[in-house]
């Protein structure tokens, strides 16, 4: 997962005053309009001029588009959630709530989203989110969408 600031996107942004438009797209996953700019001169300046006002959200969608792509909410408002899920603040120890998911994984064939997994282990929302990543990221687990109502659903395909 590769996030994206604004500082960087305005330095990159500012690779105009050597002739370069549109840096600052590319990094921002823009590819297409980055390729416009590149061309163009940052749409000759008018765009360029545009996207100072822009970056902000320009960066903040990029980042809610690659947590979505691993399920992890976002909320621009809220700090990211970093705690560790051996933190005292959780109710279980890491360790027991990656058991009881891959329980509840079990008993659903292989496939839990977020929402089962609360309702089967009694967790919190935030607490079942970062472990399922956690178990996704080491590999114990798949994420994908169901096909029928479209949510995020972790799949161990061990089970």
């Amino acid at each position: 997962m590769s996030n994206t600031n604004k500082g960087t996107s305005y330095l990159l942004w500012l690779t105009i005053l050597l002739g370069v438009g549109g840096l600052h797209r590319f990094y921002n996953g823009k590819i297409v309009t980055g390729f416009l700019w590149l061309f163009t001169g940052g749409l000759f300046g008018i765009g360029q001029l545009v996207d100072l006002i822009l970056i902000p959200d320009m960066v903040d969608n990029h980042n809610l588009r690659e947590r979505a792509k691993f399920g992890a909410y976002y909320d621009p408002l809220q700090p990211a959630v970093t705690q560790p899920i051996d933190s005292p603040h959780f109710n279980l120890t890491g360790a027991q709530l990656r058991k009881q998911l891959l329980k509840a994984a079990q008993q659903r064939g292989g496939k839990l989203s977020v929402t089962q997994a609360v309702a089967d282990t009694g967790a919190e929302f935030t607490e079942v989110e970062v472990a399922l990543l956690e178990m996704a990221k080491k590999g114990y687990a798949g994420i994908q969408n169901d096909s029928r109502t479209g949510a995020v659903v972790y799949v161990f395909h061990e089970l």
